[in-house]
């Protein structure tokens, strides 16, 4: 018989200056699954309601960098989000991760998936890929670095 233990689930946001793509974990920590995007300005309430209904273990904010790994004129938005949510949500830790052609990939799945022309220009649907894709992209570095200790 096997014990699965509930844990805090992570959510990792994709902040943009309009919207905010939103991608959580299952309890387990397995799998990210693309939630929802919202408005840029509704994140800090959006994560009130559904932390208040979910347990959040991590929030995992992306971090827009340039090709060169400094950090790209998109940080200044990020920045305040950072510190509100640290206001707001003391107890859990933001982590950042690295977002660098996450739009560009989540825009290639979607062809991939033989997703219409028309949906595709839907960038409520890129921003929440792009936010799935910061989530497994943090599983996958938490799990390579449980591994190596």
């Amino acid at each position: 018989m096997q014990i699965i233990f509930n844990m805090g689930r992570i959510l990792a946001i994709d902040y943009g200056q309009k919207r905010a793509g939103i991608a959580v974990t299952d309890p387990q920590q397995i799998i990210a699954n693309g939630l929802t995007t919202i408005h840029s300005k509704d994140v800090i309430e959006f994560l009130k309601d559904y932390i208040a209904r979910e347990e959040v273990e991590t929030i995992v904010v992306g971090e827009p960098k340039t090709l060169q790994n400094k950090e790209s004129d998109a940080a200044r938005y990020i920045k305040p989000l950072i510190k509100s949510l640290n206001k707001h949500f003391p107890e859990i830790p933001v982590k950042r991760m690295d977002e660098r052609f996450t739009s560009s990939i989540a825009f290639q799945s979607m062809i991939d998936t033989g997703m219409k022309k028309k949906k595709r220009q839907n960038k409520e649907i890129v921003d929440t890929i792009s936010a799935t894709l910061i989530l497994q992209s943090y599983l996958e570095l938490v799990s390579n670095t449980n591994k190596k200790s």
